[in-house]
């Protein structure tokens, strides 16, 4: 972490593109999906000593109530979060819904409405603090810096490469020039998380992931993101969120008061809805012309903060497991959508002059990338396609083409045709209870008792299952390798024929990893090439390993968009495990 000057605002940046400090992420109940809504969920997380609720009056945003260690008894009688967990990547409705399914397979704490399930994500409070208010012990300053360790620990901890500090702090000092008071000090650090992010806190933190960092193409690009992040704090849009918030929440109240449940009273529910949400994207397009002011300023080229919107949603779009959108949770997005913030971008861009403006430091900062960690870490094991394999642990095991794993921390989750989802992850029990106990103790909700059997999977103690919720049917198995238990969990629609068949597919390839196959899993890298005579995208992207879609991925990197070509001497970059 390097410590920089920085302006006389630090924010506590609100939005989709924030991240909410809190305890690890087995802990803790969230969905990156953008749009839905909790509408009633109320847990404590024991490690933490904080509350987490969200209602009907925050229907497009968190609430958190922050309790302190002394008031902990408070949060007694209330259910733990462990154990249910709701992880989807893409904003698909359809992935999220498979998503609820399979975390409410699980016992935890009560999703009332699982149909209203939106982005939560790990946000940081949304209250931007002055450097004034830090000074005199503000409480909330205080509280937001109690959370950098537990930002850590979501993220995997802080990413060490020096040079590649150096040209993160190069960017922020350069914004900080043009504020409006340089003297104060940001502090900078590289989270190591593939997701792409950036977000500050009260007291001069400021984060930015190795995926981002990964996705953007040159300093000017990084510089949009920090300026966007900052612009929140300058408008002051905690504030009023909270104040516009406040507003919704007397509404709805008096609504359901006078009106209850008539049809009336929902229509004017969903209008306040839209009025929350239409304030969010105001301050999104806000933030983006603040920020293209202040990076233009810092002599930056302006168009960049349109480029990487391009790069955003070109990534978002590889990631997409299916092309079903829902047009009510477009119009609901708390940002805009991606045509129209690109397209103001350009507009705000076009005040400093035409395309080719400003400096891009693409040399500096290509080198100060090359070499980054790309997608898993070691710790958490590796995807290669549509395999995941953990040589820490030993183990193995493959999904069906036309899947897309995802891997956490917490879990690793995997979606795919026709609403299907799959769910891997480890429990710690008793040695000596059979799993087929284990499965009937209480924690599979709609169990089959009578299809709960034991059989082995390549040699493993295995116990197979299966289950019923609200529309969805689950097959489980639970595997013992060692002291190790690890829960397969699948789901997919009542109606769907092919649960058994995935299920087994995917089961009967849990194996445990050679000695050979452990030893040649090397941690995949971004690496900067000039590309030389004779090769083209098609060669380079080929080039690539460990990665599926290789063609599409090297667009997307390198902002490529489709009739692009590359030539020689030209600065690439591609994934390599070298």
């Amino acid at each position: 972490m390097l410590d920089l000057k920085r302006s006389d605002t630090i924010s506590a940046v609100n939005g989709d593109d924030a991240i909410t400090p809190g305890c690890p992420e087995a802990d803790i109940i969230y969905s990156q999906i953008a749009t839905l809504a909790v509408t009633a969920l109320l847990c404590r997380q024991a490690e933490c000593g904080y509350v987490r609720l969200v209602g009907p009056a925050s229907a497009l945003h968190d609430a958190w109530e922050i309790w302190p260690p002394e008031d902990f008894e408070r949060t007694r009688a209330l259910p733990t979060c462990r154990d249910t967990l709701i992880q989807t990547r893409t904003p698909r409705y359809a992935r999220l819904m498979v998503a609820v399914a399979l975390s409410a397979l699980v016992s935890g704490c009560q999703i009332l409405n699982p149909s209203d399930v939106r982005e939560s994500g790990f946000q940081p409070s949304n209250n931007p603090v002055t450097v004034d208010n830090v000074t005199r012990n503000d409480k909330l300053a205080e509280i937001a810096k109690a959370q950098h360790p537990r930002i850590l620990a979501t993220y995997g901890g802080e990413y060490s490469d020096p040079k590649l500090e150096r040209m993160v702090a190069k960017v922020v000092g350069s914004l900080t020039t043009v504020s409006s008071n340089p003297n104060q000090t940001y502090r900078i650090t590289i989270l190591n998380s593939p997701n792409v992010n950036a977000f500050a806190l009260p007291g001069g933190y400021l984060y930015v992931t190795r995926g981002l960092l990964a996705l953007a193409n040159d300093s000017a690009e990084l510089a949009a993101v920090i300026s966007h992040e900052m612009g929140h704090v300058t408008a002051n849009h905690g504030i009023q969120r909270q104040q516009k918030e406040a507003e919704e929440v007397l509404a709805t109240k008096v609504v359901t008061d006078v009106l209850g449940e008539s049809p009336t009273a929902k229509a004017a529910l969903i209008r306040g809805k839209l009025r929350l949400a239409q304030f969010s994207r105001n301050q999104e397009l806000e933030a983006d012309g603040i920020g293209i002011k202040m990076s233009g300023q810092a002599g930056y080229d302006p168009f960049a903060a349109g480029r990487f919107l391009q790069s955003m949603a070109a990534y978002s779009d590889l990631r997409a497991v299916s092309g079903a959108t829902d047009a009510s949770l477009d119009f609901l997005a708390s940002h805009p959508n991606a045509p129209q913030r690109i397209d103001l971008a350009q507009r705000h861009a076009r005040q400093f002059g035409a395309p080719g403006i400003g400096r891009r430091d693409r040399d500096s900062f290509l080198a100060g990338i090359d070499g980054l960690l790309f997608g898993d870490t070691p710790d958490e094991g590796y995807v290669r396609g549509t395999t995941f394999m953990h040589p820490k642990l030993g183990i193995s095991f493959a999904v069906p083409q036309g899947f897309v794993i995802d891997n956490t921390a917490a879990a690793v989750t995997a979606t795919g045709p026709d609403n299907t989802a799959i769910r891997f992850d480890g429990v710690a029990i008793d040695a000596k209870l059979p799993l087929v106990d284990y499965v009937k103790s209480g924690w599979v909700a709609g169990l089959d008792p009578s299809s709960v059997r034991a059989e082995t999977i390549n040699g493993n103690e295995a116990a197979f299952a299966r289950a019923s919720a609200e529309g969805w049917q689950f097959d489980i198995v639970v595997i013992r390798n060692g002291a190790q238990v690890y829960r397969l969990l699948t789901a997919a629609p009542t109606a769907s024929t092919t649960l058994d068949t995935i299920a087994r597919s995917v089961s009967s390839s849990f194996r445990v990893m050679t000695a050979a196959e452990k030893a040649g899993l090397k941690p995949l890298r971004i690496r900067v090439v000039t590309v030389q005579p004779g090769q083209n995208m098609g060669s380079l992207a080929a080039s690539m390993v460990g990665v599926d879609r290789k063609l599409d991925l090297f667009r997307v990197l390198n902002a490529l968009a489709p009739g692009a070509s590359v030539s020689a001497g030209d600065k690439v970059k591609i994934v390599t495990d070298r």
